[in-house]
Parts: C-alpha cells; sequence; structure tokens
C-alpha cells in the first residue's frame, strides 16, 4: 500500500470554491488561502440549522502511544456517510508542529482517509496557530513592559500567572528566567513555556461565538495579581483591542476537503491532556448549518477528549451529540490486557479478552452522560478475523453496536457499515439530552472528585499546598462556577502512565491549577502531565526533508 503522503500527493484535489458550491456554502463568503484552502466566515452560522443537523462525536479507549486512529476514523465515516448518500461534514483540530515533528509526524488521518492538502495541513495551514503563538506572546511582553515602564511610579506584581507559548516540543523552556543581564534587560523573574495547544488564548478561540464575544474572553484573561493583591487583567493591560486584531482572520473556521472531496471544517487545536481537546465551537456550528450529519472528535481517550467535549464545549455551546462512537483496536485491547508492547501485534484471545475491560469502562462513563455509543473497530493488516469476531460477540452481549471500519485501506467503502450502523442508530436509538459529569453549583472540590472517581475510578483526591492555594483563589474571584479541564496522562485512566487497563483505588493528586478566566476554565493539573512536552530519543524531524521538490516523512 502507498504511504500517506504518495496517497496524498496521487488524488486529484478538487478546487475549493467547487466544494463550497456542491455543499451550499456561499462563495462570496468564502476567502481563498491558495486553490484548495479557504476560510469561511463565522457569520454564516444558523442556528435552527444547527439544530437539525446530527453531531457525532469519535472518541476513542486509552490510546497506545502509536494512537488509536480516531481521526482516520473520523474522516472514514464522513466518507462512508456521504457514500450512502447523506450530505456529511467533518469537524476536526488543526495538528500542532510539535508531534508533527516529535513522534506523530502529523495528525491530518491516513491511508486513504485523510484531509488535503495534507502537507499545508500539517505544517503552517492558514496561520492559526501562528496568531494564537502571537497573540499570547503579545501579551506577555506587553505585560513585562508595562511592569518595566511603570516601576518607578510605585507599580508591582506580586505573582505574575502568565507565561510564554510556542509550538514546539521543547523541554528546556519548562522552566526559564528571564529579564537577565541589567536592567534595561526588563524585570529578572522566573517564568516558563508552554505549548501552544495548552495556551488559554487557544481555548478562548476554540468557546467563543463570535468576534465580540472573543474580545471580552480576552479581556477577562487573568495575567496575575499586584503587589496590593489586586487582580490584574488583560482589561486592566488595556491592550485586548490589539489582540483582537491579531486574531481576526484566526477565528474564521477553515475549508480543506478530503481524499472523496468531502468538506472538512478545520480549525483550532488544543490537546486533549493539556488542554479540552475540541476542536472551535464555530466550526462545529458551521459544519452543522451546511451538513445533515457533523462528525467531530475529541483527543485521546474518552476520559479526556470526551468529557471535555460534553462538560465543557456542549454545555458552553448547547450542543447535543446524536452518537458517540468509540474507537478500539485490537493491539490496544491486548496492551491493557497485559500484552507487552512488542507482542501486541501478534495474535492473542486472551490478552484480546482482557483488554474489554478498559473498553467496558469507558463506554459505562459514555453512557453515563445519557450518549448512545458504538464501537468502530479500527482494523489493522494484522488484525485477524477470530480477533474482531471476538470483538464484536463482546460488543453484541453488551448491547452496543459494532462495526469494523477499514477506512485507511478502503477510503469510503471501507466506512460503509460503520457509516450504515450510526444512521440507523441515530434514527432508532439517539441519544438523550446530555447528563454532565457534574453541576455548575458544585464546589471546585467536588467537580474535581466527581470525574477522578466516578469516571477514572480514583479512591481519594489529594492536593498540593499550591494546588489548595489556587482554588481559595478561584473562590475569592468568583471562578468556582468555572468547569474543570483535568489535565493527566493519556495513558492510562490514573495519573501513572503505565497503568494500564482499569486503573482502580489510586490516588489523585492534584499538583496546581492554572484559573484561565478569558476560557472560563479551571485547568487542574494532576500527577507529572507537562504543559510542554519533549521531543523524543528519535523525533519525526529525523524523517522529514525536501526531496527533489517534495515534502517527505509526514504522515
Amino acid at each position: 500500500m502507498k504511504s500517506d503522503i504518495e496517497i496524498a500527493r496521487s488524488t486529484e484535489l478538487m478546487k475549493i470554491k467547487q466544494i463550497a458550491q456542491n455543499y451550499g456554502i456561499p462563495v462570496d463568503q468564502v476567502h481563498h488561502y491558495g486553490s484548495y484552502m479557504a476560510k469561511v466566515s463565522e457569520t454564516l452560522i444558523d442556528e435552527e440549522k444547527v439544530k437539525q443537523s446530527n453531531l457525532i462525536l469519535v472518541t476513542a479507549i486509552t490510546p497506545t502511544k502509536a494512537g488509536i486512529g480516531k481521526t482516520t476514523v473520523s474522516i472514514g465515516l464522513a466518507l462512508g456517510l456521504n457514500r450512502i448518500g447523506k450530505k456529511a461534514f467533518c469537524a476536526l483540530r488543526e495538528p500542532s508542529l510539535g508531534p508533527c515533528f516529535g513522534m506523530k509526524g502529523g495528525a491530518a488521518g491516513g491511508g486513504y482517509a485523510q484531509v488535503l492538502p495534507m502537507e499545508k495541513i500539517n505544517l503552517h495551514f492558514t496561520g492559526d496557530f501562528h496568531a494564537i503563538t502571537s497573540a499570547h506572546n503579545m501579551i506577555a511582553a506587553l505585560l513585562d513592559n508595562y511592569m518595566y515602564q511603570n516601576q518607578d511610579n510605585g507599580f508591582a506584581m506580586k505573582e505574575v500567572l502568565w507565561n510564554r507559548v510556542l509550538d514546539v516540543n521543547d523541554r528546556g523552556l519548562r522552566y526559564i528566567v528571564t529579564g537577565l543581564g541589567g536592567k534595561t534587560n526588563g524585570i529578572t523573574r522566573e517564568s516558563s513555556f508552554d505549548i501552544t495547544p495548552a495556551s488559554e488564548i487557544m481555548a478562548i478561540l476554540c468557546l467563543a461565538k463570535d468576534e465580540a464575544d472573543l474580545r471580552r474572553r480576552i479581556e477577562n484573561i487573568l495575567l496575575g495579581f499586584t503587589i496590593d493583591n489586586k487582580p490584574f487583567t488583560v482589561k486592566d493591560l488595556g491592550v485586548a483591542g490589539a489582540i483582537t486584531v491579531l486574531l481576526k482572520d484566526a477565528i474564521a473556521p477553515n475549508l480543506v476537503q478530503t481524499t472523496e472531496h468531502t468538506p472538512a471544517i478545520v480549525h483550532g487545536g488544543p490537546f486533549a491532556n493539556i488542554a479540552h481537546g475540541c476542536n472551535s465551537v464555530l466550526a462545529t456550528k458551521l459544519a452543522m448549518t451546511f451538513g445533515e450529519y457533523v462528525v467531530t472528535e475529541a483527543g485521546f481517550g474518552a476520559d479526556l477528549g470526551a468529557e471535555k467535549f460534553y462538560d465543557i464545549k456542549c454545555r458552553k455551546a448547547g450542543l447535543q451529540p446524536k452518537l458517540t462512537v468509540i474507537v478500539a483496536t485490537a493491539q490496544g485491547l491486548k496492551m491493557h490486557g497485559g500484552v507487552s508492547l512488542d507482542k501486541i501485534k501478534e495474535p492473542n484471545r486472551e490478552g484480546l479478552r482482557k483488554g474489554f475491560a478498559n473498553l467496558d469502562k469507558h463506554i459505562e462513563n459514555l453512557r453515563s452522560f445519557g450518549q448512545t455509543v458504538v464501537v468502530a473497530f479500527n482494523r489493522y493488516a494484522n488484525d485477524t478475523d477470530e480477533e474482531i469476531a471476538l470483538a464484536r460477540r463482546h460488543c453484541e452481549e453488551l448491547g452496543v453496536g459494532f462495526a469494523v471500519n477499514n477506512a485507511f485501506a478502503e477510503g469510503g467503502a471501507g466506512a460503509v457499515e460503520l457509516a450504515q450502523l450510526v444512521v440507523d442508530t441515530i434514527g432508532r436509538h439517539p441519544s438523550r439530552p446530555l447528563r454532565f459529569a457534574y453541576e455548575e453549583t458544585d464546589s471546585i472540590e467536588e467537580k474535581i472528585a466527581k470525574v477522578a472517581t466516578r469516571l477514572y475510578g480514583a479512591a481519594e483526591v489529594t492536593y498540593s499546598i499550591t494546588a489548595r492555594k489556587k482554588i481559595k483563589m478561584a473562590e475569592a474571584l468568583g471562578y468556582e462556577k468555572f468547569p474543570i479541564c483535568i489535565a493527566k496522562t493519556q495513558y492510562s485512566f490514573s495519573t501513572d502512565p503505565k497503568q494500564y487497563g482499569v486503573a482502580k483505588d489510586f490516588e489523585f493528586h492534584v499538583r496546581d491549577i492554572v484559573l484561565n478566566a478569558g476560557a472560563e476554565m479551571l485547568v487542574v493539573i494532576a500527577g507529572e502531565i507537562m504543559r510542554m512536552p519533549g521531543l523524543p530519543k528519535e523525533p519525526q524531524a529525523l524523517h522529514i526533508d525536501i526531496v527533489n521538490g517534495e515534502i517527505e516523512g509526514l504522515s
């Protein structure tokens, strides 16, 4: 089979104007970035049409380091829906340069289920990530300048909460000191960098309902506390207008196409282990305005992406998914069944059977939100028919719909079974109205405890002194009604990345809490998770190159 990049190059793309026309998007609201990418005005969103559309969430079991193929399934499902005569869109996140040059090599799907042009989407795309990085760091620079210029007037910050971001995996920037080298270089202080997908500006862009809401949220960003213990915000800094200007184009969702010319709205890119893990509300609603069925995905396993999709995105945007698809693979199930990582590609019925416990826990959690669930078994070349049959029987015993997804190898044709299952299930038994994991009126500790104990399986929640201090700070500022966004390892229900399967009765330790007043959520840092990833021993950058004018190494 051809590589991802070979398939991408061999696909004859349709002009993006034609994609828009085919799906009823007014071409005068399509702003081109070359022939095959465009931004579409968010003003086209029609809330009445949004209510009529069928929103489908794609999530997954707890992933392996090789991933589960959730984006490939999401794209494949949209292809399959169009194959059976439905007007379908997919609404996805933008890739981050960090993982592209780190472990993953790309995040635009794979095989014959990709969004295109793959190289541009995986690299600089329409510049949204750069705009977000620039906006975030502009605030940091303006804050540092304000402190420097006003220090002789008695102004000083007791605590600065706003750091910098960069869309590169760089462990050397996790803890830094700025302002060294003399008085004219600014005020010396400790600081740090997060990766751009963890930026509060990213979350704000993804949760804002329009430009006015974007500016309002930017104004509310909490930068820190003055020497007399008063909160200091972007509004106090007086630069919300300038920051909104930097994001004026970035707020518009991006329109691209799949390998089979299905429209894809790709916009925003928060990670689900350190942020809320969903594409923008504007992108999802724009797709729902023009699509009968809209397939979206939330990052990593259902304990992270799906929970945040429901409790943060849907709660704030008023979205009601009709169905949740959970992706499982034989390799992932065997890993959670105790099979060593070097043997998960080999047949192992017992390991597969033991791994069902991880799938079952996720299904139980998803049902607790009122969701109807179906399982998409993402097929790999080394999977056996016997293993697939075993997984199908298990799901049938649970009363959960099951379909094999083979879109990677066959495109839309390989997702017809899944597409038909999705349509039939929505027709017969759509999800009930969302039941959230916690209420907005719950205390911060109650919210954390409900997610950690009921969804993850923790026996108790413990807090560092710093986390306790931040809780009191949030309560004093009136932030206790914000939803929580737990940042933890994606490889386990627990905070231990090596505790596979279904972790039980563990201690869930909260190390810190980040007050995202503009995004209107509290980021709960649990365990040893870092908001700035490092690069692996052999980063994908070693394999990325230009050969005879063509980019190689992206996938």
